[in-house]
């Protein structure tokens, strides 16, 4: 299942604290990037050994750009990390971005 395909989000309160302590990523701000364009999704292959994870690349209503790692879990998503993103990973949404619109 692709996150286009999903209903909703499931979330882990352990995850949504972490991430608000460790990052000042709200939960709705994690979310906000799934309808916004573009969205880079990607397999996380090497973390991905219990169950299949993925990463994305957004952009927030408010055009913060931030990377999330999460999981699909029956038709949800389910956010297990969410930061801003690096240098690096904002030169490829940049690059993408560019190449798309």
């Amino acid at each position: 299942m692709n996150p286009e395909e999903c209903t909703g989000f499931d979330w882990d309160e352990g995850n949504s604290d972490k991430n608000w302590i460790k990052h000042k990523v709200t939960p709705s701000e994690s979310e906000q990037i799934f309808f916004n364009q573009p969205l880079i999704v990607h397999p996380d292959i090497r973390h991905s050994k219990n169950e299949n994870r993925f990463y994305a690349l957004g952009i927030t209503d408010t055009e913060r750009h931030l990377f999330i790692v999460f999981t699909i879990r029956d038709d949800l998503i389910r956010i297990i990390s969410a930061r801003d993103m690096n240098r690096r990973e904002k030169g490829v949404y940049k690059t993408y971005e560019k190449e798309n619109t």
